[in-house]
């Protein structure tokens, strides 16, 4: 089973988790046959850590596992956190495969998102 785990930074406004949480919904509803679990996790402030959602996923039968990154740009979180803490399930679960999705800044189509969401009145 493929799963999909979208990996945000976390907030303490618990209004900010929630809206990532409703996106995950969301996303599920639109996933289809595409991915047997969509889930999310949190870098940091909020619950589960990203350690945690993949190890939520790997429970639920995944065998492999897609990571997300919510960012929009490569900083270090992109660039060092996210990919050190899935290295480090990567070698808990050798038989699993984890991978990790371009984050959301670089995603293709993005421009059409965002001329789209300036668009909207």
């Amino acid at each position: 089973m493929k799963a999909l785990l979208l990996v945000a930074h976390g907030s303490r406004r618990t209004a900010s988790n929630e809206e990532v949480r409703a996106l995950t919904r969301r996303l599920e509803g639109q996933a289809g046959d595409s991915f047997g679990q969509v889930a999310c996790a949190f870098l940091e402030l909020a619950e589960p850590s990203i350690p945690d959602g993949i190890e939520a996923c790997i429970d639920a039968g995944a065998d492999q596992v897609i990571v997300v990154p919510y960012f929009l740009s490569a900083g270090r979180h992109v660039a060092e956190d996210i990919p050190a803490e899935v290295r480090i399930k990567q070698e808990q679960h050798p038989r699993v495969q984890i991978q990790i999705a371009p984050y959301l800044g670089a995603a293709s189509g993005i421009e059409t998102l965002l001329l789209d969401a300036a668009r909207e009145e």
